[in-house]
This record gives C-alpha cells, sequence and structure tokens, in this order.
C-alpha cells in the first residue's frame, strides 16, 4: 500500500541541502516518491508501507547531515506588546522569543504592535513567551479577541496619545523659554538684567537647569527604555536619544561646577537647550507619529465596527436580547427591518432583501427568502425574517475576513527582510559611527564642544524608526483598503508576488462565464413561432434534470411562454428527450436523436453549426415528425469578463482560459473576451500540471477559479486567486480571496498590489536614504570640506519627522481607487 507522509527537514542552509536530502531518500526502496522544498523546509515522500517505515526515511536524512522531523501540532498566538519604540525594538524580542526551545516562527510587527509567535505546545508555554518578553524590558498585553479586543486597542491607544500630547505641552513650555534664554545669551536677544550671562552666570546656568529638569521629567521613558536596553545588550532609537541627551547634559552640569568655581567661560559649554528641545522634538515627533500610526490601521477598526453588540433571539415563543458573545448555533434569531443581521445563518420564515456591500462589495441588495443564507453584518433592508445560526463567533464570515485581514497586516513581506537584518546592526554601528567621529575630531584639535556636538547630532539624527516602519505599514493600508474592496489579500508575501505577476490563466465555467446555462437563440423552423417552439420544448423539459433542460424551463418561464401538461417522458442518454404537450410528440436533442426518428433537418445543420462555433450548444426541436427549430443553450459569458480582461492586457499581462470543454467551444468563448491563450479540454485533476507548464516557460502565473476544484491549480500558481467564494475551501487554498463574482476585482488585485510595492519602495528608499545621507553630515562631513556643522536640534526635527513621512506616505494608499 502507498503511503504518504509530510516531514520537516532542519539544518538546510540552500538549495543545494534540499537536493541532497532528496537524494538521500529516493536511494531508499520502496520510495515512489520525494520532493524536498527548501522555501517551506518540507519534505513529501510516497512510500510502499510494507516495504518501508519513517524511521528509515529520518535515518536516511539524517546520514546525508540533516534532520527529518514529523510535523507537531502548532499554535499559533498573536500577543499585543507595549513599550516598542522603534525597529530595533521589535528586532530584540524577536531574538528574544526565538531563542525559547519550542519556538516555531516568530515576527514582531512594529506597526501593528503585535507579535505573531508559532510555537509547540508540548515544548513551550504562552506564560513563558511573555516572561521572555517582559525579560527582554518590554510590556506584553492582554490577548482579547474581537470586537472586546477592538474597544481595549482603540481606548489604550487614544491614552497613549493623550499622554504623548500633555508630555510634548509640558517639555514645549519649559523648553521654548530655555532655548530663547540660552539663543538670546549668543545673539544678544533681550533678556532681564538679572538672568544676564555675563552678569549672573550662575543664576543663568542654574536657570538652565531648572528649566531642563520638567523637559527630561516629560522625556523620562527614552531614558528608563534606553539605558534598560543597553543592559539587555540590545540597545533602540531610544538608547540613541538617551546617550545624546545625556552626553550634552552631564557635559553641561560639568561646565556648571566650573562656573560656581570661578571659570566663568564655561558658560559658553552649557548645552541644556540642546538636551531639552532635542526631547520636545522627539516628543511631538511621537506624538504625530502614534496618530499616523493609528489611521493605517483604520480599515481592519471598520471591519470589526460592523458586527451588532447584540441579537434577538426567540426562546419558548418569547423574543430575548442576548450579547453576540451568548449566541449559540441552532439559536432562532429575529431580526427587522433596518436591523443588522448578527452571525452566519440559514433563513427559516420571513423574506427580504439584505445588503451585504459591506462585505462583499455589491452595491444591489440580494432577495432572501426561507432556506436562503445570511451573512452575519450584513444589513436586513425591508422585511423581518427569523434565521437559524450556523455559524457564530471566529466561525463567521466576518470574523474570518477580520482574521484574514490581521494575518495579512501582520506578516512581512520578503522585501522588508533587509530592512530587517539592518534594524538589527543599526543602533550599536551608529553609536560606534558617534564614538569615531568624537574622537577623530578631537584628534585634529577641535575643542570637546565641537566632538560633543557631533557625537549628539549623530546619535540624535539616526533614526532605525523609519526603517521599521517602511513595509508594515504600507501593508497594512494596502491590505485595509483591499479588504473595503472585497480583495482580501493573505499575506504580504503574496502582495509581493502579486505585483510581478505577468500571465493569469482563468477557469471557465463561474469564473469567465456565470455557471450556469441559459438560452441564447431560439430559431424557428417555417411554419413556427419562437414562443410557441419554446413552449413546446420547455413543456417536454419539464420533467429532466438535466442544466440544458433546466435553462429551457427558467427562460420559457420569464418570457411568460406557456408550459403545457407533458406526459410520457423518456430521455435518451446521449440523443435527447421525447415527451407528448397537449397531445404533440415532441423531440428535443442533438441531429442523432433527430436522425434516429427520421427527422429530415434540411439546411438547419449549418445553421447549427455557426451556433456551436458561438460555443453555444444547439439542441433540435421536432413536432409531430416535422423539425420545428433551434433552442441554443450556453453557459455565457460575464459581463465584466471582457473589460477585465482588457484592463489585464493594459497592464501588459498575457491571460490564458483553461477549460475541459472542447477546443471548438473554448476557442469561441476565447474570441468573445480577448484570451490570448486557450488551455481546453483539460481534465479537473490535470489544471494543476498546465499552470506547471506555463511557470516552465518561465512565467510568474496566478490562477483564479472558484478555490474549490481549483484548488491544486490555485496552490500550484505563484499566486491562487479565488473569486465569487468565502468558502472555506477557497481561504485556504487561495493568496487571494475575491468576496465577489465580478471579474473587474482581479485587475483591482494587481493594480492594488502594484501600488503597495511602489509605496514601500518609496517608503525604504527614503529610510535608507535619510540615514546614509544624514549620518555623515552629522558626523562633521559638510564641515570638512568648508560647510555648516549640524546642529543637534535640527537632527532631532529632521530624526522625528523622517518616520512620520514614511507613514503619511503610507497612508496615501487610502486614496487607493479599485477598477470600474
Amino acid at each position: 500500500m502507498i503511503k504518504t507522509a509530510q516531514l520537516r527537514i532542519n539544518g538546510m542552509t540552500c538549495a543545494a541541502c534540499a537536493q541532497a536530502s532528496e537524494r538521500a531518500v529516493k536511494k531508499l526502496p520502496g520510495i515512489e516518491e520525494a520532493a524536498v522544498n527548501f522555501a517551506t523546509e518540507k519534505l513529501l515522500v510516497k512510500f510502499e508501507d510494507g516495504q518501508l517505515g519513517l524511521a528509515e526515511i529520518k535515518a536516511a536524512v539524517a546520514k546525508a547531515g540533516y534532520e527529518a522531523v514529523e510535523d507537531q501540532a502548532k499554535r499559533e498566538v498573536t500577543i499585543p506588546v507595549g513599550g516598542m519604540t522603534c525597529a530595533s525594538c521589535a528586532a530584540a524580542i524577536e531574538r528574544a522569543i526565538r531563542k525559547l526551545p519550542g519556538t516555531a516562527s516568530v515576527s514582531v510587527n512594529l506597526a501593528t504592535e503585535k507579535a505573531l509567535v508559532s510555537y509547540d505546545p508540548s515544548l513551550l508555554r504562552l506564560s513563558e513567551i511573555k516572561q521572555a518578553i517582559t525579560k527582554a524590558g518590554y510590556t506584553p498585553l492582554a490577548i482579547e479577541a474581537g470586537a472586546a479586543a477592538v474597544d481595549e486597542h482603540k481606548a489604550a491607544k487614544e491614552r497613549e496619545i493623550r499622554v504623548l500630547w500633555t508630555k510634548f505641552i509640558v517639555s514645549a513650555v519649559f523648553s521654548v523659554p530655555l532655548l530663547y534664554i540660552a539663543m538670546g545669551a549668543m545673539l544678544g536677544w533681550p533678556l532681564p538684567a538679572a538672568i544676564n550671562a555675563m552678569n549672573y552666570p550662575l543664576r543663568y546656568a542654574l536657570l538652565e537647569i531648572f528649566l531642563v529638569i520638567p523637559v527630561i521629567a516629560a522625556g523620562y521613558r527614552f531614558y528608563v527604555v534606553g539605558f534598560k536596553a543597553i543592559l539587555h545588550r540590545s540597545p533602540n532609537m531610544d538608547s540613541l536619544i538617551a546617550m545624546g541627551t545625556s552626553a550634552a547634559v552631564l557635559y553641561s552640569v560639568y561646565s556648571v561646577f566650573g562656573i560656581a568655581g570661578g571659570d566663568f567661560r564655561a558658560v559658553e559649554s552649557l548645552y541644556f537647550e540642546t538636551a531639552g528641545v532635542i526631547i520636545t522634538l522627539i516628543l511631538l515627533g511621537k506624538s504625530l507619529e502614534a496618530v499616523t500610526k493609528g489611521r493605517t490601521s483604520e480599515s481592519i477598526k471598520k471591519l470589526m465596527g460592523l458586527q451588532p453588540k447584540t441579537a434577538t433571539i426567540v426562546q419558548n415563543g418569547a423574543e430575548v436580547e442576548i450579547p453576540i458573545g451568548e449566541v449559540e448555533e441552532g439559536d432562532i434569531i429575529r431580526v427587522r427591518p433596518g436591523e443588522k443581521i448578527p452571525v452566519d445563518g440559514e433563513v427559516v420564515g420571513g423574506r427580504t432583501a439584505v445588503d451585504e456591500s459591506m462585505l462583499t462589495g455589491e452595491s444591489m441588495p440580494v432577495e432572501k427568502e426561507v432556506g436562503d443564507k445570511v451573512i452575519g453584518a450584513s444589513i436586513n433592508k425591508n422585511g423581518s425574517i427569523t434565521f437559524r445560526a450556523t455559524k457564530v463567533g471566529a466561525d463567521t464570515v466576518l470574523s474570518r475576513i477580520i482574521k484574514l485581514v490581521e494575518d495579512a497586516q501582520g506578516s512581512k513581506a520578503p522585501i522588508a527582510q533587509m530592512a530587517d537584518i539592518v534594524s538589527g546592526y543599526f543602533v550599536p554601528v551608529v553609536f560606534v559611527i558617534a564614538v569615531a567621529a568624537a574622537v577623530l575630531w578631537l584628534l585634529l584639535g577641535h575643542s570637546v564642544v565641537f566632538a560633543l556636538t557631533v557625537f549628539v547630532a549623530v546619535l540624535t539624527i539616526a533614526c532605525p524608526c523609519a526603517l521599521g516602519l517602511a513595509t508594515p505599514t504600507a501593508i497594512m493600508v494596502g491590505t485595509g483598503k483591499g479588504a473595503e474592496h472585497g480583495v482580501l489579500i493573505k499575506s504580504g508575501a503574496a502582495l509581493e508576488t502579486a505585483h510581478g505577476i505577468n500571465t493569469i490563466v482563468f477557469d471557465k465555467t463561474g469564473t469567465i462565464t456565470k455557471g450556469s446555462p441559459e438560452v441564447t437563440d431560439i430559431e424557428p423552423a417555417e411554419g413556427f413561432r419562437a414562443e410557441e417552439i419554446l413552449s413546446l420544448a420547455a413543456s417536454a423539459e419539464k420533467g429532466s434534470e438535466h442544466p440544458l433542460g433546466e435553462a429551457i424551463v427558467r427562460a420559457a418561464e420569464a418570457k411568460g411562454a406557456a408550459l403545457l401538461e407533458a406526459e410520457n417522458f423518456s430521455a435518451v442518454p446521449g440523443y435527447g428527450i421525447e415527451a407528448t404537450a397537449a397531445g404533440r410528440r415532441v423531440l428535443l436533442g442533438n441531429a442523432k436523436h433527430m436522425a434516429a426518428n427520421g427527422i429530415d433537418l434540411g439546411a438547419a445543420a449549418g445553421l447549427a453549426d455557426r451556433l456551436a462555433g458561438e460555443g453555444k450548444t444547439p439542441m433540435y426541436l421536432a413536432v409531430d415528425g416535422w423539425y420545428a427549430g433551434i433552442v441554443a443553450v450556453a453557459d455565457v459569458v460575464k459581463e465584466s469578463s471582457a473589460k477585465a480582461i482588457a484592463a489585464l492586457h493594459g497592464m501588459g499581462i498575457q491571460v490564458a482560459m483553461i477549460t475541459g470543454d472542447s477546443k471548438r467551444t473554448a476557442a469561441a468563448i476565447a474570441a468573445q473576451v480577448g484570451i490570448d491563450r486557450v488551455l481546453a479540454e483539460v481534465l479537473p485533476q490535470d489544471k494543476a500540471l498546465e499552470v506547471k507548464q506555463l511557470q516552465s516557460e518561465g512565467r510568474k502565473v496566478a490562477m483564479v477559479g472558484d478555490g474549490i476544484n481549483d484548488a491544486p491549480a490555485l496552490a500550484q500558481a505563484d499566486i491562487g486567486i479565488a473569486i465569487g467564494s468565502g468558502t472555506d475551501v477557497a481561504m485556504e487554498s487561495a493568496d487571494i480571496v475575491l468576496m465577489r463574482s465580478d471579474l473587474m476585482d482581479v485587475p483591482t488585485a494587481i493594480k492594488l498590489s502594484k501600488n503597495v510595492m511602489r509605496n514601500i519602495k518609496q517608503n525604504l528608499f527614503w529610510a535608507f536614504g535619510y540615514n546614509v545621507l544624514g549620518i555623515p553630515v552629522a558626523a562633521g562631513l559638510l564641515y570638512a570640506f568648508g560647510g555648516p556643522l549640524l546642529n543637534p536640534i535640527i537632527a532631532a526635527a529632521a530624526m522625528s519627522m523622517s518616520s512620520v513621512s514614511v507613514l503619511t506616505n503610507a497612508l496615501r494608499l487610502k486614496r487607493f481607487r479599485p477598477f470600474n
């Protein structure tokens, strides 16, 4: 018996490692197939169960120098973390958690202030992860779910913003007069005689100390967090601020002692205003950053705010209002006009129209009656209904969408890897540069004051925040904006891959076409009317369960054609049907059916060929032994298909169609919508192979399907796009889920990914460019060539605005508009 197993391979560092372990396994007797995926570090192996066991496979991998282990059940948890101020903080937390045995993966997102940790519960406890975060100098916050988490998070962020603004105002109130007094003494600005620096230097110095103390108190957190991070050997942005301002303050205090000892020239060496203004500007930057970061997550807050807080359930004939969290599967819920539907369910009483636009983007209300599904958070428009709850809590469509968007916002795009690596080494390198620059200027004969200015400027201008925020903020805004338009992108990696797609493969049925056949042509023979032959065909097909027959019946009902009593119905497989309607013998089917019953088709065969060439299925109708006409049925193309494909062509993307239909039918559909490449007569199980063939040609391929019978092809493609589906299968197998059946959402998804990636590259260019240019200038590069020396106050202003500029640029994505 052939058995399939999947093992995780540890110890691989490159593609050659994957090939080595794969070769080692393939040499074993009984191996049918072995494939090692370096990216996922997984070995997929098929082997003869009686001839070989997992122990031998593991031993072969071990002999090749690697370790094969069976995947244990992993638990994934998202932990909100307080106290992070820059990318170095996020890197420090990742290092602390990664050291714990049992940690499978960890990703700390500075923009969302959350740590996503995957771990083995048999080796590691959640409490141990939280302890590691605490030991690293940060605060793990309570893990909550749903609306409660949103409300708590929102309240916490509002408190943080209020505290930051208060601290900024306090520091500004004292630092502005401090700056005026310090600069006034040098520039001759009017000052009270009692604090004149020349006449009363000690009084002047003590006044500066009095003014700087409240400012340092307002920025105390920089010192507490910064020096704690240094003790943990994980210095961050706070460490740079703490070291720079401390150096300025300590040197100034030393100068005060000199003044007190009679060295009045030391008054020129007071730098209290530098420390005070730096702290004030950093607090201003942090306040603006907190406000701007709050705006990046507005989309997810909107989604979470859709769910009503209560539900009205029917118990023992009485209506009871209960909190949404207490609704159980099977509860009967009453929803009146204008109310939101609280959870997913199935209508058991009443009729109504439901507005699902907030979830699917569909603008028109959807009619609902007994047996129809309803989605939680949609709005009941005009009728009162009762429905049975089928999905509650985390299982509802809305909750799954929120979880999907949260996961995407918490994920990292591959493009961010360089920024993450740089962030890990950034602060220590900046400190080394600051010390080296100060020492160099001292060795070149400059004063201690000059060297101190350089030291403080370098530490102050460096900004790891901009690096840490460049990618996640753009992903947050982009994925949130996509969710608003029914485009759910599951990860940063999917977002990055999608922007490079150059070939899109569409499944035909249900994707390019509507997925249900419709009557397209009625061609009566001489002596018959169109309405007459539609009535006779539909009457005969009334007893049929064939999709083509059902389409004819629907068309007759829609056109108001009479449905006559039919009897003696019989279906002839491969030919057609026969029935008696209103005493007339009716035959409906293909040419073989007509020939078998001696019906002379005359010139009708040419008409049928033309219809077939247009991708339609022509059916001959005969009445009482005479040819009566043709009824053609087709799975018609969606209104948006041609427009969507034209939009993709405008982006330079090649479009292919894959179908199990005949080449003739497929070519006809392709011609209607502008398909470049047709893959016809492909069995469902072979769709993935066709995608693989396109990839072997060097193409980046996206597959668009319904996410059910296309699951293998969706998984094989570089990007799988499930359209018009909120099903579990679609959300699992696809990288992008489109909630509507509108094909225009495909170019919208590609356009969104291109816009987000362009924004990320702009952010990274600014973040890297700012630091690459700013740090040498602060170190005195311009001064060395006759230019000015950068004032630490200017450096602080530049640093404060750098992260705000990155966030503001990311917020431009909120102006994204989908294709219409």
